[in-house]
């Protein structure tokens, strides 16, 4: 009988054996990781309406978790806490809107008076552009060779404030809904930190972990407030000043200061046309009129050089470009909501970065802290080998 259990292999069966290749097991991972990327962004995309809601009641109960917890160890139960929070947050919202109900309606009623005085006030540069464009429109008719007698169709696309007006509606709705959730995971306690925690196997990654999930909650919470701190007194600024120079609705644009500052320097760049728009048509004497879009420049400019950085501190500050393109592309993902929730977004990726090894090169790039003075140094001397 043929022992087939102690046959020597022939070299050449051992030769054809496949082996693993270490780089197309890296490539492969790659290729999987960015399908990951596409496929979660598609789902972003076309769930709008669920997961706007879910992000926005989880950057709730992260901003409120500590106070839901300070207010437990003083005796008030996770539930009661969580409840007047989240009512009183949702009363200040109502009392707001109902306050700039009818200023804003109104406001909106004088939009087309408004912009027909504007063109009568700048019809001097309007009709050089229309020189412009009727020239140009003559070259590209000889360019054709004549006339072109092709009827064209053009679609009638909504007005920007019937898009301004729906994206508030679906921001307001979504919101409502991530209030309710965000009262669940409050009222919950630490119900889903005591899950994430048993997820780990050993003792000492549950400690890690349980640590970096109470400071990503606490920078995040810290974060959020300042922020809001800063534009609350960024906004009270700009009222006062629109008021003492005898601008039109002076809350309204404090108000609208306060929620353009969640826009790094697109909300500035807004407002200041905004308010010196309305300054052209308010205003006889036009050199009058530049000094509110000027004051608005100036206090917008003042915030982000002096008291952001004091307030958020070296840590929490991002890096300008990073910030940029995060509402470029949450703006083009979710229209108006995703460009208001840009900043907290990446605000809370670059705390998670912090905290998870793996993710440390990618939280320094998003990170507006200057370079290491020791780093300068090695340069230096890199550069000048003399020294």
């Amino acid at each position: 009988m043929v022992d087939l259990y102690h046959r020597p292999c022939s070299v050449d069966l051992v030769e054809r054996i496949p082996m693993s290749n270490p780089d197309n097991s890296n490539a492969t991972n790659r290729l999987l990781t960015a399908i990951m990327i596409l496929m979660t962004l598609a789902v972003i995309y076309f769930a709008k309406d669920i997961v706007l809601p879910t992000v926005l009641g989880f950057m709730l109960a992260l901003t409120l978790g500590p106070w839901v917890r300070w207010l437990s160890r003083c005796g008030i139960p996770s539930a009661l806490s969580a409840t007047v929070l989240i009512f009183g947050f949702a009363v200040l919202l109502g009392i707001a809107v109902l306050l700039l109900g009818g200023k804003v309606t109104s406001w909106f009623d004088e939009i087309p008076r408004i912009s027909f005085e504007l063109r009568e006030k700048l019809r001097g540069i309007t009709d050089s552009v229309a020189a412009v464009q009727n020239a140009s429109e003559q070259v590209e008719d000889l360019a054709k060779g004549g006339d072109d007698t092709a009827e064209t169709v053009v679609l009638q696309q909504p007005g920007m404030l019937t898009t301004v007006v729906s994206n508030l509606a679906s921001f307001l709705t979504s919101l409502v809904a991530g209030l309710v959730l965000a009262l669940f995971l409050l009222s919950s306690g630490n119900l889903f930190y005591v899950k994430v925690v048993e997820s780990f196997p050993s003792f000492a990654d549950k400690k890690r972990a349980l640590t970096a999930i109470y400071e990503i909650e606490k920078r995040m919470s810290r974060y959020i407030v300042a922020i809001t701190v800063i534009n609350a007194l960024l906004g009270l600024a700009i009222g006062s000043t629109m008021y003492l120079l005898g601008m039109p609705y002076p809350f309204v644009w404090g108000i609208a200061a306060f929620c353009l500052n969640y826009l790094p320097l697109i909300g500035a760049i807004v407002g200041m046309l905004g308010v010196g728009a309305f300054a052209i048509v308010h205003f006889d004497n036009i050199y009058y009129a530049m000094l509110a879009p000027i004051a608005y420049q100036s206090l917008t400019a003042l915030e982000g050089q002096f008291l952001t950085p004091v307030l958020l501190g070296a840590r929490l500050q991002l890096n300008a470009v990073a910030v940029f393109l995060t509402v470029i592309f949450w703006t083009w993902l979710w229209g108006l909501p995703g460009a208001l929730m840009a900043v907290p977004i990446l605000a809370l990726i670059k705390v998670i970065c912090d905290y998870v090894p793996g993710l440390a090169t990618f939280g320094n790039f998003l990170s507006g802290r200057t370079i290491d003075p020791t780093l300068q140094t090695l340069d230096a001397r890199e550069n000048h080998p003399a020294q």
